[in-house]
């Protein structure tokens, strides 16, 4: 079986847990620390702080700007149910709008159609880790003082040109952008979430929240030589990545531009290997992009069935996943939050299938993804 995504893991993390087991200190502590400063470095934030999931970073960004019930949120249905969730869980209402079809991600041109006296804030997901237009996006919310967030879940690693230079998504473009450490992500601490900002403010913050409102941080206490009674200033959550995820993840992070370096290669062969079928458009990545191709995601021709070719891939030991979500199509959102035209979307799940990817990927099984995609699209 080849299958979606395989996450690069091997003895360096295996010591690197163990070690965190063996300092007797397994929650949140100097391993988080120490993989908040060094992924801030990478991306180049002033701040980060880690999560146990991207969803809780959501949440915990929404919270930190006071977004609460009776808000709107603008953000994209085509997206894994999390990013409308985080939102309506603040008891916000997600505005869904429509993404390019070139790459799948928000279209910043019908941002202004939705906004209302309401909005109070926008959530751009970098799509399968291609990045969004960051400067159009930027621009507006900063014309209506409208705080952007970035759902980079998939985008560690990932580039964006800005005034010719390429920044790392992650370093300050929005207000702050979240990132995911799940085993689909081109990282992994096997869950595990960040959140990067360059407001001090919003980072003191999320670093509260996270660990139930406490006012002195366990890792103080327990290093004081004098007795210190902690204080719950607000109401917190328990947000916290441990020990052993975060030691798992410096590991990761040292790996991480040699993996998007070796996918973006793997999907360049996709691109040799796949672009003269008929009936099959490729991923588009703008010139002012660099991916870390989280996913390769190829759209068929109307005349081919979604579930069937899928199906035949399956069938032939090749694991593939359809398009992404539409949250609006789902039962939690199916009617009040669905104002605006979404066809494209629906039309990126209906139409698109993610092939596997992954830095390991060797040529023979591209090969075999390729030979077997052209024989099913060639029986029409």
């Amino acid at each position: 079986m080849i299958p979606i995504a395989m996450p690069v893991l091997a003895e360096e993390e295996a010591d690197a847990a163990r070690a965190a087991v063996l300092s007797g200190w397994v929650s949140q502590g100097p391993q988080v620390a120490a993989f908040e400063r060094e992924f801030a470095a990478f991306v180049g934030a002033p701040f980060a702080c880690a999560v146990s999931n991207c969803t809780t970073a959501l949440q915990l960004a929404l919270t930190a700007l006071d977004i609460g019930p009776g808000d709107e949120v603008i953000t994209a249905s085509h997206s894994f149910i999390a990013t409308a969730n985080s939102i309506r869980n603040q008891g916000a209402v997600p505005v869904f709008v429509d993404v390019d079809p070139e790459t799948y991600n928000i279209d910043p041109g019908r941002l202004a159609d939705a906004m209302t006296p309401r909005t109070r804030a926008i959530i751009a997901v970098h799509q399968m880790g291609m990045p969004c237009d960051l400067e159009a996006l930027t621009m507006l919310a900063d014309r209506h003082g409208i705080p952007l967030i970035e759902d980079a879940a998939c985008a560690a690693g990932s580039e964006i040109l800005i005034k010719e230079n390429w920044e790392r998504i992650g370093r300050p473009h929005g207000r702050i952008a979240c990132f995911s450490f799940h085993p689909r992500k081109v990282i992994t601490t096997g869950e595990g979430g960040m959140l990067t900002t360059a407001d001090a403010g919003l980072d003191r913050k999320f670093k509260l929240l996270r660990q139930h409102g406490m006012s002195v941080p366990d890792t103080v206490r327990h290093g004081s030589a004098q007795v210190i009674f902690e204080e719950y200033l607000v109401s917190g959550y328990n947000y916290r990545m441990t020990d052993m995820q975060a030691a798992i993840g410096r590991k990761q992070l040292e790996r991480l531009p040699d993996l998007v370096a070796r996918r973006r290669a793997v999907a360049a062969r996709y691109t040799e290997l796949l672009g003269n079928l008929e009936g099959l458009r490729l991923p588009a990545e703008p010139e002012w992009a660099r991916s870390n191709w989280q996913s390769y995601c190829v759209r068929l021709a109307n005349r081919f069935d979604q579930r069937s070719v899928m199906q035949s891939l399956l069938d032939k030991g090749i694991a593939t996943r359809r398009g992404i979500m539409c949250s609006h199509r789902e039962p939690p959102y199916a009617k009040a939050e669905q104002r605006h035209d979404l066809r494209h979307s629906e039309l990126a799940q209906d139409r698109s299938i993610l092939l596997p990817i992954y830095a390991q990927m060797s040529e023979t099984e591209q090969l075999r993804v390729a030979e077997c995609l052209r024989a099913e699209l060639a029986r029409g």
